[in-house]
């Protein structure tokens, strides 16, 4: 299974605040790593780099062999990253169907699935197909993620980022989004790393795990073996140093 993304001794923070501290992860094509850690740990900090939205301090960042550590948010997009971050982002002026038009990429070559485009993203979200005309003022915050992680579907990325993408929603529509979540990259093939304050969710539709604590990277392994060790996993994400 070829590499995909590769971070080397990345250190990364807000302006002169370092909140990284020599993180080095491997992810491999059609694999999901489940990021996990206690609030403040550096997960958000570690999405936001790979997305280009902090300052790098130190070490690399390499997707597809494509050095990311260099280029702004838009050219990482443009290399293969779709972020989803805790905020949505969405265009809340315009409707649904211009969220995810105004962004659409053709798929890259040589990607053996289908391509994502709107189309597809209503038949994996059916409630934004009866909600395409409305503005994003108008949608549920579950609608709103939905549309947030349908619009970086259509840019047809080869990482997905999600950041908490459950956070603050009915137990319903976690259940929908992580069903979803599991079509984009069990049956899709799509490489991801899931944020999420529910380990045992993400941890079953994941392949590998990562743990962070203090900005560090305190554990990797396989996710089933993280899954089947609950007393490990309280440790880890109780653990204080």
């Amino acid at each position: 299974m070829a590499e995909l993304l590769n971070i080397e001794g990345l250190s990364a923070g807000y302006g002169e605040a370092v909140v990284l501290h020599g993180v080095s992860l491997t992810l491999h094509a059609g694999q999901t790593l489940a990021l996990l850690g206690r609030n403040g740990t550096g997960k958000t900090t570690l999405i936001n780099t790979l997305a280009g939205a902090t300052r790098q301090h130190a070490g690399s960042i390499s997707l597809g062999g494509v050095v990311l550590h260099r280029l702004p948010s838009h050219e990482r997009a443009a290399a293969g990253i779709g972020w989803v971050p805790q905020e949505r982002n969405i265009f809340k002026s315009l409707t649904v169907h211009e969220n995810l038009t105004a962004v659409a990429r053709p798929a890259r070559a040589g990607r053996s699935a289908s391509p994502w485009t709107p189309e597809r993203v209503y038949s994996l979200f059916p409630r934004l197909a009866e909600r395409k005309t409305n503005l994003g003022t108008q949608l549920s915050g579950g609608e709103q993620q939905m549309l947030a992680m349908g619009r970086a579907l259509v840019l047809n990325p080869t990482l997905l980022l999600l950041d908490e993408p459950c956070e603050g929603l009915a137990p319903i529509i976690v259940q929908e989004l992580l069903q979803a979540i599991r079509r984009i990259t069990r049956e899709e093939g799509l490489s991801a790393i899931l944020v999420e304050q529910h380990p045992q969710a993400i941890l079953a539709i994941s392949d590998t795990a990562a743990v962070l604590d203090r900005g560090t990277v305190v554990y990797t392994g396989t996710a089933q073996s993280l899954q089947e060790q609950p007393e490990l996993l309280g440790k880890l994400l109780g653990v204080a140093r």
